[in-house]
């Protein structure tokens, strides 16, 4: 199990690294290269666009790799996916900007967040179940939340060479080349990440399946729509809570505020590092007291803290900031930290990569995608603190919690052997 989990959670964070990479560029960098006829805000709010088609790519990757993780098994996912978003990752660091070639330079950079989005759909799904159905039903909450501290290590992962280029290079460099050195460092982080899935086992969940479903999204959209709705809703605060803190305001801060993009990235990081360290801790709390009354507490904590996140984040005082992200992304933890083993357990085998992985990133387009763009919209309408940021995300934490309230317990009840009567 430690050494399935490893390559579980080194897959993740190599894949979100990819992901995550973007948006860090999309929020310093992405608007004034390939979009400089807009204004500073329009073209931020531009880059933010091509970010979210990512997260609209989600989805579609969930269902085709989900199709061939319920029918061909869950480790062909985990290799395909990784060199799909790993090669397009690449091709970002490569495509020449709009003063080189003119409009196609946006639209390559569309098309290849695109397929970014398509292999990152796919790789939850993957390394997720992979870790989920071989883990003792007593601790599946915790050896599930091994890929879910993946994120965070590839969000750090990112931000930490973003952050390493920023203090070292001028403005003039890092926006002439600097940018794409960690996209280019992705290929090197893929060829890692394959040689660590080469050995992994097939789940034994999937070996057991004797009928594997012939079109598993069809079983999805027929039997498990309502669950499928459910999960996506109960899901989107988390992704909100994330990409507000991680894309967002790193663009809001730099260009609304002036705080430097070195201060910025160490505010973030900090905060997502004891989010990461505490998902563990999480997992341990769901497996003993239950996947759902987690959930619901990091909804109720998430619905209590946007306004005061927002507050913090427009005092632009490092210190604040910072505790304005910590107390988000605890509440996001609390839930994403038995989120993988709660997914696994609300679908049947059969269709279960498909249909966990199509709830997980339907709950991204809504919270992930729009989020950013919602946000960097609605701070055109607010004085010096984003109050109406702040009601958006409100909005999505009681959206999110009324789904959780919906949906049932799932954690699996020892079974206590009765007491030997005597004679």
């Amino acid at each position: 199990m430690l050494r399935l989990a490893a390559a579980s959670l080194a897959g993740t964070a190599i894949e979100f690294y990819d992901f995550f990479v973007y948006g860090t560029a999309a929020a310093l960098v992405l608007g004034p290269l390939f979009f400089p006829a807009f204004s500073p805000v329009a073209g931020t709010l531009a880059a933010f666009v091509t970010f979210g088609v990512g997260f609209v790519a989600r989805p579609l990757g969930s269902v085709l790799f989900g199709h061939i993780g319920d029918r061909r098994g869950r480790r062909p996912v985990l290799v395909g996916s990784l060199l799909l978003t790993g090669a397009a990752t690449v091709a970002v660091g490569c495509v020449p900007t709009y003063e080189s070639i003119g409009g196609a330079a946006p639209a390559l950079l569309l098309v290849l967040r695109f397929l970014q989005g398509l292999g990152l759909g796919g790789e939850w799904g993957g390394a997720v179940l992979l870790t989920a159905e071989h883990a003792p039903a007593e601790r599946r909450a915790l050896w599930s939340s091994f890929p879910q501290v993946g994120p965070a290590l590839g969000f750090l992962l990112a931000n930490g060479v973003v952050l390493a280029l920023s203090a070292t290079l001028s403005d003039a460099q890092f926006a002439q080349w600097g940018w794409r050195v960690p996209f280019w460092a992705a290929g090197v982080l893929a060829a890692a990440g394959l040689w660590l899935r080469s050995s992994l086992a097939e789940s034994p969940s999937f070996l057991e399946i004797d009928d594997h479903a012939r079109v598993p999204l069809a079983e999805v959209v027929r039997g498990h729509w309502r669950l499928v709705l459910l999960t996506a809703g109960a899901l989107s605060v988390g992704y909100a809570i994330f990409y507000t803190v991680t894309t967002w305001s790193l663009a809001y801060a730099t260009e609304r505020l002036g705080v430097s993009r070195t201060v910025m990235l160490t505010c973030i990081m900090a905060a997502v590092v004891v989010m990461g360290a505490l998902t563990p801790l999480a997992a341990l709390l769901g497996d003993r007291y239950g996947r759902r009354p987690m959930c619901l507490a990091g909804c109720t904590a998430a619905t209590a803290w946007m306004f005061p996140t927002v507050y913090l984040l427009a005092t632009g005082e490092p210190l604040l900031m910072f505790a304005g992200f910590l107390g988000a992304l605890l509440a996001f933890v609390t839930m994403s930290g038995v989120i993988a083993a709660y997914l696994s357990e609300l679908y049947e085998p059969r269709v279960r990569c498909t249909g966990a992985a199509v709830g997980y990133n339907l709950g991204g387009v809504l919270g992930g995608a729009l989020t950013p763009i919602a946000a960097t919209a609605l701070v055109g309408h607010s004085g010096r603190v984003p109050w109406g940021v702040g009601a958006y995300l409100t909005g999505i934490a009681l959206l999110s919690l009324g789904c959780f309230a919906l949906l049932p317990e799932t954690r699996p009840v020892a079974v206590v052997a009765p007491e030997p009567v005597m004679d």
